[in-house]
Formats: C-alpha cells, structure tokens, sequence
C-alpha cells in the first residue's frame, strides 16, 4: 500500500516550528482520487490496512486509536466531537487538518488522505445480504445495575440515550444493545470515553468511566 511514507517520526526535542502551532480541526476533508477506481469496500479494506499496522512504527497506540475516532468523526460531520477527541488525547493540529499531526511529546503522525475521506472515483457496488447457516445462541441476559449515558452521533444525527446495563456486560455488548436499539444491523460501532476508544472486551466495570459521564458512540454509516 506504500503507507511506508506516511509513518510519523518522533523528533528528540520540540524544536520544529510548526509543532508549537494548534488550530482547531477544520471540517474540509481532502480531495483525491485513486489510481484506479476504487470500491468502498476495498477502500475499508485499505483504511483497516493503515490503522492496524500504524501501532507497529513510532508513535503511541492510543494517539493512533484517537486519531481514527477523530478521522471517523469529520468524514462523519462531527467536527465537535472530532475536536474533543484530539483535545482529550492532547493531539495537536499546526494546520487544522488531520493530514499533519502532533502528540504532547512531540511525535508527528501523518495521515494519508485515503482514512480522512473517500476519492473521487470510488464505485458503488450492490451486494446480495447472506442468510446465516445457523441461527444465533441467545446471549445471556444479566440484570441492570447501573445507568450508561450514551450519546449516538449518526452521520449529521445526534442523539442522547440512557441505558439499563449490568455492570459486567462487556463494552461489546452495549455495542450490540446500541445496534438493535437504534436498527443500525452491522454497522461499525466506537465507544469513546475521555479521549479513549473502550475495547469490545472490557468489561463496564473496568472501563473506568466516570460516574454521569457522556459517552461517546461514533457510528461509521458506510460499514454496512
């Protein structure tokens, strides 16, 4: 994929003199177009590519899982939430744009335009939906012993939601309760909390979300 070139670098001291630089996160996302036209699937595919591997350079994991709960939200129109993503991750913007970033230790992250927006030449195919061989096992239902404070943003929809949860349910099974709640099928699902993306595995408990907090659920509209 040639995401060599797109790799951050961490300087030994702040010294650049863009880095000292923020601006808040504009909503313009970058005009490109592939080399060959391109599908939405093979542009996910391509995305998930670059985020999975980026870890592996320098930087830090949870400046990359910011910046791709970031990305997701102004492709989305959620510049509010964007900015408070970057702002709780101490992510710095020298030129408001997500293309050029910069952690509170000084590391650069550089971002290709590819996870911030689609081409210009992308292609719409229709696949048929697939049955299941085999129905699902119920899951286990655990009685309510707390509140979780939710809000959903959809695209340009944003909405507020409470939700009966026990507190040893896994963050993965709030996702699920959001899908079903709100029709979302298999829709990709974040939940971020003071800057940080919650693991599927985590249980609510360990999650150390603060008491009345608002959590944040970013719903990618195009992993359907």
């Amino acid at each position: 994929m040639g995401n060599c070139l797109l790799r951050n670098r961490c300087p030994n001291s702040r010294n650049e003199p863009d880095e000292a630089k923020n601006q808040p996160v504009k909503s313009e996302l970058p005009v490109w177009s592939a080399e060959r036209t391109i599908t939405m699937d093979q542009l996910l595919k391509k995305r998930a590519e670059f985020w999975d591997t980026s870890p592996a350079y320098e930087g830090r994991k949870e400046i990359w899982d910011a910046l791709r709960a970031a990305a997701e939200a102004v492709e989305n129109g959620n510049r509010d939430l964007a900015q408070a993503i970057l702002d709780g991750a101490n992510i710095t913007l020298p030129t408001g744009f997500l293309l050029d970033c910069y952690d509170e230790l000084g590391c650069r992250y550089v971002l290709p335009p590819y996870v911030l927006s689609r081409p210009t030449n992308i292609v719409t195919i229709k696949t048929p939906e697939t049955v299941p061989d085999s129905p699902q096992a119920p899951s286990l239902v655990m009685a309510p012993d707390m509140t979780l404070k939710v809000r959903v943003s959809m695209g340009d929809k944003v909405i507020d939601e409470k939700l009966a949860v026990n507190s040893l349910e896994r963050i993965a099974d709030v996702k699920e309760r959001i899908r079903q709640n709100f029709s979302l099928n298999k829709k990709r699902i974040r939940l971020i909390c003071c800057g940080k993306i919650l693991n599927d595995k985590t249980a609510i408990k360990d999650a150390k979300i603060p008491k009345n907090f608002l959590v944040q659920v970013i719903v990618n509209m195009d992993s359907e």
